[in-house]
């Protein structure tokens, strides 16, 4: 296996060189049938080889075998492919037992790195990955409704201290994930200001191309951090779930057997624009409640603004109870999404992430927990804090050149016909 080709046209070259289209990340069967043939079966079976490697501390290829059901040849070539690339390395051999002691393979973290970007209304964070999966530098900055040109400035200023802390060599880096709600500039919160709507128009990569010289691959925020849970060994008991992103706004959406199903235009899992007929105000969404903007308002309206994430934990009694009061309504207006999404998804949990600070996010889980046990359900979903909460999206972004070109995913392995 070479290393996936980096740079402007890398996509198109690693599609010459593979003889095919780069799949677009979580195709699915849809509007036609789709074969697959031996060039897509072998990086399938690739990326699972690594996949199972890059989960666990080390392993062996015996190992890999019994997991992947793949032959023990087939594993062995694969893994010597791997090695070559500079993906795997070897640690020794597995000393006791009988026979040649195996190898012990282990996942090299400085084989590829993933550069994540969250741009939201109201921060701006970037974060380097490793192939494990491990943070190894991050910059945040809240800013209220940055604009293009205050992300292109927080870029510039950060990313050589990043480079130096993470270690990387550019020429590992697989790509820049760029994770941002969608509609940006359309979609109105409280304080956005006229200008704001300057976002519709922005071209990204031709933005952070000066930059950040690699591919650019942009997703909604609440794919790509639901996407990296889905790629986190914690979230392998649970393959199937609902995401739920509290930030400025509130995003969600459903991942089915670890793969992100984005539904017929691109837009499942928008709990946060539908209507809250509960809330006192007419024609009132979800998100106007269950966002962090909402509770920032709130609380700038009892006195409080511009309080920073961590004093709405603390202790002042009248804090306290804007808090209380915001965690009921809440878990109100979450209730009839969440009923029909453990009636029509029946995933094996719920999982809350974004910026609401932790201990308010394990309240609010347990609030939407006891909410629901009042009410007959033909399943029930544990509501739970996602391993990866406040950096998610982040994360999620720099994991998302890590799916397009080394995790396996269903699109590999799907060659679309012609329509007919």
């Amino acid at each position: 296996m070479e290393r996936p080709a980096t740079g402007p046209n890398a996509a198109e070259q690693q599609a010459t060189e593979e003889g095919r289209d780069a799949p677009a990340r979580n195709a699915r069967l849809a509007r036609g049938l789709s074969g697959t043939n031996l060039v897509r079966a072998g990086d399938y079976n690739q990326r699972t080889v690594l996949q199972a490697i890059r989960l666990k501390a080390e392993t062996t290829r015996v190992a890999i075998a019994a997991e992947t059901g793949l032959t023990p040849a087939t594993i062995a070539n694969i893994t010597n492919r791997l090695i070559d690339a500079g993906l795997v390395r070897t640690m020794g051999r597995l000393q006791g037992g009988r026979g040649q002691p195996p190898l012990r393979l282990q996942v090299d973290p400085d084989g590829a790195f993933g550069i994540g970007l969250n741009i939201d209304r109201d921060h701006l964070t970037l974060a380097v990955l490793d192939l494990t999966g491990e943070v190894r530098a991050r910059r945040t900055r809240d800013v209220a409704f940055p604009m293009p040109a205050d992300v292109v400035a927080f870029v510039r200023e950060h990313m050589a201290e990043l480079r130096a802390e993470a270690g990387f060599d550019p020429a590992a880096v697989l790509g820049v994930g760029v994770a941002m709600p969608d509609d940006l500039g359309r979609i109105a919160l409280p304080g956005q200001p006229a200008d704001y709507a300057a976002w519709s128009d922005v071209d990204l990569p031709a933005l952070l191309a000066d930059d950040l010289p690699w591919d650019i691959h942009v997703d909604n925020d609440a794919a790509a951090a639901a996407l990296g849970e889905a790629q986190n060994g914690a979230a392998f008991a649970t393959p199937t779930f609902f995401y739920l992103l509290i930030a400025a706004g509130l995003g969600g959406g459903p991942v089915i057997d670890r793969t992100y199903h984005r539904g017929a235009h691109a837009r499942s899992g928008e709990l946060g624009l539908m209507p809250d007929p509960t809330a006192s105000r007419p024609g009132a969404l979800v998100q106007d409640t269950v966002s962090l903007s909402a509770l920032s308002l709130r609380l700038a309206e009892a006195g409080f603004p511009d309080l920073p994430r961590a004093g709405m934990t603390g202790d002042d009694p009248a804090i306290r109870a804007v808090v209380d009061r915001w965690i009921a309504d809440a878990a109100r207006a979450l209730t009839a999404p969440l009923v029909a999404v453990q009636c029509l998804v029946d995933p094996d949990a719920v999982l809350l992430g974004g910026r609401l600070p932790m201990p308010l996010m394990h309240r609010l889980a347990e609030a939407l927990t006891a909410v629901l046990a009042d009410i007959p359900l033909p399943a029930r979903a544990p509501i739970l804090a996602a391993s990866m909460a406040e950096d998610a999206p982040a994360i999620g972004a720099a994991m998302l050149p890590f799916l397009d070109h080394l995790l396996p995913s269903d699109a590999i392995l799907m060659q679309a016909g012609r329509p007919r």
